[in-house]
């Protein structure tokens, strides 16, 4: 992560410098793209698999609880080579024992069908938000505060978490920049804005636009979820009211307002708005456009679709790079710094978590059959509550968009009758795993770019596990009185 104090035009390199890295990997992106394929397919018997493999994915959590803690200077250097170090850690042993062609197709499917389509639309909303500047001062009182992630909630549905995240973080920092007691301001910020209010759409969520390609119709969560939102989204709000109000007037008389009042309210770089609305309209197209044409890349099926929608997303990332004025960047104080750290930390995730989705797709036969079993009433019947619950506190940890893919298919996968017959279980799956992906900084990507950039501008964020106190001291009583309220 980095630091507070980088100068301004140290960004603008940086960016710079990020436009000829993304020029120059672009050949190499396209020819495994368009590599003939194998017939090795990337699915594994997670049923055979013993518990010692998600021994990598345990270790790459830990380094990331507890080495910024431990080993800060090492960390803030190295986590790149951490992360990579356990991911070779998996790869390696699963090379030497199931064979080169399997840890290849592994590889392959945990690259081209998960972490090239997150990354790039997770850089895009990063590039496109980060080219816009919400100029003037605010000022940083509880109504404000409260307006700001209100406003978030809502735009977290219509640009995803990490575009309105992006967007509205910046300000927000400004607007607290005299404030003593703050860190609760986005903590809070993380709650609602980078997770809770993404719950509405497709385009809130990975999870939710995993099951929108599966079939899940694109209104399906608004018209099912939006009572758990609400009850999530205007406790939380009120929450936050009450405690940043009780911090206002604690603070007394605050020390001058670094950030002078000299001009009015607008926006910079508005032209990237345009550009967010095309990032919106590759989303739904790859979701909604059905085609036959599909190629395969070491088994994994990477379909003409989301071949197109990629390739757009990194066009437009260049675009924006392009056209966005460098004032702009400055202002923000804009830096690949965030954008790195979540793309080495969750390239390992990614890769570690294989073995460990394998086991749970083996469902009661597998080493975690217990958890599978849990979410099953005697009759066999789901049972909403124990699936709301199971695939939150597994998003918690784990990347909660194949988490919640794994009880998708756990209830059944058919989207006809999970929209309907099984409607409370498809709404206790799918607020599980967006709700829950607030409980730790990994739980969802937007959570670690929060916490890299508010370091950035000097906000001291908690640690890993003092981020865990506040969301179990704060999220999980609510989610144990939503699990009464809606699934119960």
């Amino acid at each position: 992560m980095h630091r507070a104090g980088l100068p301004a035009g140290h960004a603008v390199v940086q960016v710079r410098r990020g436009k000829q890295q993304i020029v120059t990997r672009l050949p190499a992106l396209a020819a495994l793209l368009l590599a003939p394929g194998l017939s090795m397919a990337a699915d594994m018997d997670g049923s055979t698999l013993s518990v010692a493999w998600a021994i990598p994915f345990a270790g790459i959590l830990l380094s990331i609880a507890l080495m910024p803690l431990l080993m800060p200077i090492f960390w803030h250097h190295h986590f790149g080579k951490v992360a990579a170090a356990w991911g070779l850690l998996f790869l390696v042993p699963f090379a030497l024992t199931f064979g080169p062609a399997a840890a290849g197709a592994g590889f392959t499917h945990a690259l081209m069908a998960e972490y090239i389509p997150f990354i790039v639309l997770l850089t895009a909303l990063f590039t496109v938000a980060g080219g816009i500047h919400i100029r003037g001062n605010l000022h940083g009182s509880p109504g404000l505060n409260t307006a700001i992630l209100a406003i978030g909630a809502v735009l977290a549905s219509m640009m995803g978490t990490t575009g309105a995240s992006m967007l509205l973080l910046r300000p927000l920092i400004r607007a607290n920049d005299n404030r003593e007691h703050r860190t609760h301001v986005f903590v809070f910020f993380i709650f609602i804005v980078s997770n809770v209010g993404g719950s509405l759409t497709p385009l809130g969520d990975p999870p939710l636009f995993l099951g929108f390609l599966k079939g899940i119709s694109f209104f399906w969560t608004l018209q099912h979820i939006w009572p758990e939102t609400l009850f999530m989204v205007g406790s939380l709000l009120a929450l936050f009211y009450a405690m940043d109000t009780w911090a206002y007037r604690k603070e007394g008389v605050m020390r001058v307002d670094p950030t002078p009042d000299t001009r009015r309210l607008g926006f910079d770089g508005a032209v990237n708005f345009w550009l967010l609305g095309a990032v919106i309209a590759l989303v739904l197209m790859s979701g909604l456009w059905k085609s036959s044409v599909e190629f395969n890349v070491w088994g994994t099926p990477v379909g003409l679709p989301g071949l197109l929608r990629d390739i757009g997303l990194v066009v437009i990332t260049l675009v924006s790079l392009r056209i966005t004025p460098a004032g702009v960047h400055e202002d923000n104080q804009f830096s690949w710094g965030p954008m790195q750290e979540v793309a080495k930390l969750f390239a390992g995730i990614f890769l570690t978590i294989i073995p460990v989705i394998a086991m749970l797709r083996a469902g009661k036969e597998g080493p975690f059959g217990a958890v599978v079993s849990l979410v099953t009433n005697p009759d066999g019947s789901p049972n909403p509550a124990m699936y709301f619950w199971a695939t939150g506190v597994l998003s918690s940890f784990l990347d909660n968009a194949p988490t919640y893919l794994v009880f998708f298919n756990t209830a059944g996968g058919d989207p006809a009758v999970l929209m309907t017959t099984l409607a409370p279980t498809l709404a206790a799956i799918s607020a599980g795993a967006v709700f829950m992906g607030a409980n730790t900084y990994i739980g969802n990507a937007p959570n670690l770019m929060v916490k890299a950039i508010a370091e950035d501008r000097g906000v001291k964020m908690p640690s890993f596990f003092g981020y865990m106190l506040w969301s179990g001291g704060i999220l999980v009583p609510l989610f144990i009185i939503m699990t009464f309220i809606f699934f119960i």
